[in-house]
């Protein structure tokens, strides 16, 4: 399961996603617009061809999570298979392309431009003049009206899921002719392009009751180049079929069928052959590489395995083994031949069944790119330790993302970069690395923040009257009374699923690599040397001025780690610093747990302890995070390429509610400053694109120094297709397009992406 917040907005970021006093940061690092964007880190890998080369008709059988509970995007349990159909069977007026950056679909709109900006902004769409519904009905002013209507927050009885921009629109009408609909907004709104896409017909956004259920299991009226033909829940999946009236490039294929599969049974799908295309896991990836591989003529083994690894021969066996096992099922201890005549049997069953599962998966190739979402360490900041910023930037410069990001990527032959922004994706205009606000990596200074907020070396009261941790204490007697108990509770284990990291090596041992940390150098720890120098340099205020930090991201001067404190548990008023570490525990989410467990162990190196959490995939998200109840969580948001619209709700400060309960909308850190809000807001509003970009890299800026949210790395996005199978696949930023989706004709050959230069690939998978 992927941990994603899911929302209405088709091909822009999903709707799922506290500080005291201010953060004044008046000048940052990464907030200048003469920054480059960079270019996305990995192209799509979709079998690209051109469209001669692909056959007319076919089915696509498309495995999904799931099949939507509604087809209406704008509707809070709409899901991404929502979206894909949406993208298939509706108008867009925009698209993304392959920079993650809105351009015009000319197969609905000629033009749009922002014609009037005093006294109110106007915008003038003008539509293709084929562009029609399904049943022949011109595409027009109505439409757009209803759908501003529907979405515009004035009338309750639609049960809408945001109405971001079309809050901002006074009023639309008929421009010079039915092509033309003109829209004036009451507010200066710089993400316009944004609206409209999709488009719903007005038979769906007229009235409330249309728009609660008319669209949730059928959509009557579309408009692109695939219809809804059904929305079968008993066999899971959704049909799609051409659309007679589209106007467009004709679809290739004669239908679509989206299926819901789960993930650990997509390969047996696979083998069973029925299935084209999939996302797929690393270890199915994997798999299907090495089915894939060239072999052995001889053998008929894999010469190499994934990622260039030598490939293991059957069922893993040595030349040695198997003349062993020959010598004992032709020697003289009959029971022992007659038991190894039996165990030869079942291997030679083992290995047919085996070899019909590579054949089957041969006709298979994955497609892999960088999905345009990250995923982050979230710190709940609404209460316990990390409502003290001191200790959120602790958590923060205590970790290595760029480790954290080879340690998901670097496997899969995929860029390995951290990302560097909340906001946005390497490529896409808006992105500039403004982590510098934050600081690197430091493990001294972190210890250090620590100090200064009062954590020091000791370890939780467990008896009534006993001492306080923190408070004066001889080591040695500390160690003697409570090293060997606690080393007996770890052993002893529990058994509802949580464990605690950071509360072993209590005893002698303790003492020795405190003093191994504090003598020595260690070349992955980057508290030494360079590092601490180039992040440590002070101004002659007293004040840390090292390029990008943000008042209050450095310990005051004169703070130092306490000393022989590198690897030991801290506390503060009685209490052990440590920290619940909250993760999913399905089949789909072994990733996360591994990347948690990386987190863990660069968190004990600065004495914080983490409890992890293992809970059910379903209650994750609205039990846990949505919730509160975590300290430290993992989770994704997906990139959008409107983001002062579609992250602000996500990093807003929280505010009361009327009845006395926290608004955090999508913000489940609860952490943020009116600061960053006011950025937003002027972001929002500006029509100077250049300015809007300042604005935007500036509050990304205080998001990194605020702690709330780490961004560690662009998620994976691995697909399986069949070899034939064109125009489909790992599509990166850009919009599908699937008027241009099928099967290759005989002979004809899709193109693939050279792999990136910037990765190293490794002989192993993550999990």
């Amino acid at each position: 399961m992927s941990h994603v917040g899911v929302g209405p907005r088709a091909v822009m970021r999903s709707v799922a996603f506290l500080t005291a006093g201010v953060l004044a940061v008046p000048a940052l690092a990464g907030c200048t617009s003469e920054e480059s964007a960079g270019k996305p880190l990995a192209a799509q890998d979709v079998g690209a061809a051109t469209r001669a080369s692909v056959s007319d008709g076919g089915t696509l059988r498309w495995a999904v999570d799931s099949v939507p509970d509604t087809l209406n995007t704008f509707q809070s349990d709409a899901d991404a298979t929502t979206t894909r159909v949406a993208q298939a069977v509706l108008p867009s007026m925009y698209r993304m392309d392959e920079n993650g950056s809105p351009v015009r679909n000319p197969d609905y709109l000629e033009s749009a431009e922002v014609v009037d900006t005093e006294p109110k902004q106007v915008v003038v769409y003008k539509l293709n003049q084929q562009a029609v519904w399904s049943d022949g009905r011109e595409i027009g002013a109505a439409d757009f009206a209803a759908q501003w209507r529907a979405l515009s927050g004035k009338d309750s009885a639609y049960w809408t899921a945001r109405n971001a921009g079309y809050d901002r629109i006074e009023k639309i009408e008929r421009g010079a002719d039915d092509l033309e609909v003109k829209v004036t907004f009451s507010r200066p709104y710089a993400d316009w392009k944004a609206l409209f896409s999709p488009l719903y017909p007005k038979d769906v956004m007229g009235t409330p009751d249309a728009f609660n259920d008319g669209a949730r299991r059928s959509l009557k009226v579309t408009a692109g180049p695939f219809t809804v033909k059904k929305v079968d829940t008993k066999a899971d999946q959704v049909v799609l079929t051409g659309n007679p009236r589209w106007w467009g490039a004709p679809a290739k294929l004669d239908k679509i069928v989206l299926r819901a599969v789960p993930r650990d049974e997509r390969v047996s799908e696979l083998v069973a052959g029925k299935l084209d295309l999939a996302e797929i896991d690393p270890e199915t990836a994997d798999e299907v590489t090495l089915a894939a591989a060239p072999r052995d003529p001889a053998t008929g083994t894999p010469l190499m395995g994934p990622q260039g690894s030598p490939a293991a021969g059957a069922q893993g066996r040595s030349a040695a083994e198997a003349l062993r096992s020959w010598a004992v099922a032709n020697g003289s201890d009959e029971e022992a031949a007659e038991e190894e005549i039996l165990a030869r049997e079942e291997r030679r069953e083992a290995e047919a069944k085996a070899a019909r599962r590579q054949k089957a998966l041969s006709g298979f190739e994955v497609r892999k790119s960088l999905e345009p979402a990250y995923t982050q360490l979230a710190l709940n900041g609404s209460g316990g330790p990390l409502a003290d910023e001191r200790v959120r930037r602790a958590v923060a410069r205590a970790l290595d993302r760029e480790k954290l990001a080879e340690t998901v990527l670097k496997p899969l032959g995929l860029p390995a970069e951290p990302v560097g922004s909340h906001l946005a994706l390497s490529g896409q205009p808006a992105y500039a690395d403004g982590s510098g606000a934050l600081g690197e990596q430091n493990a001294k200074e972190a210890r250090a923040l620590l100090a200064d907020a009062g954590w020091v070396r000791g370890g939780p009261v467990k008896k009534d009257g006993e001492k306080a941790a923190g408070a004066e204490k001889d080591e040695k007697d500390e160690k003697g009374e409570n090293g060997e108990d606690k080393e007996k509770k770890k052993s002893e284990g529990d058994d509802d699923g949580t464990y605690i990291v950071g509360e072993d090596n209590k005893n002698a041992g303790d003492k020795n690599a405190d003093s191994k940390n504090a003598d020595s150098k260690n070349p992955d720890d980057k508290s030494d040397g360079a590092t601490d120098r180039e992040n440590g340099e002070k101004h002659s205020s007293g004040k840390n001025t090292a390029q990008g930090g943000a008042p209050g991201a450095y310990a005051p001067k004169g703070t130092a780690a306490p000393a022989g404190s590198v690897a030991a548990p801290l506390a503060k008023d009685g209490k052990a610093l440590t920290l619940r570490f909250v993760l999913p525990s399905g089949p789909g989410s072994e990733t996360l747990r591994t990347v948690a467990d990386r987190i863990t162990d660069m968190l004990k190196d600065i004495g914080i302890g983490t409890e992890i959490t293992k809970v059910p995939d379903e209650s994750y998200f609205k039990d846990h995070i949505a919730a509160g109840e975590y300290d430290l969580a993992l989770y994704s948001w997906p990139a959008s390429a409107f983001p002062a619209t579609d992250a602000r709700p996500i990093y807003a400060k929280p505010v009361p509610a009327a009845d006395g309960s926290l608004n955090v909308a999508q913000n489940y850190t609860r952490v943020g400053t009116d600061q960053v809000d006011q950025l937003f807001d002027r972001a929002m509003t500006t029509l100077d694109q250049k300015e809007a970009r300042d604005l935007l890299r500036k509050a990304d800026s205080r998001i990194w120094a605020a702690a709330g949210s780490i961004p560690l790395y662009q998620r994976p996005q691995l697909t399986v297709a069949r070899k034939n199978l064109a125009n489909a696949g790992a599509f990166g930023f850009e919009t599908p397009v699937y008027e241009d989706m099928g099967f290759l004709e005989k002979g004809a050959q899709g193109s693939r992406p050279s792999a990136p230069s910037t990765s190293s690939p490794s002989s192993s998978s993550s999990s």
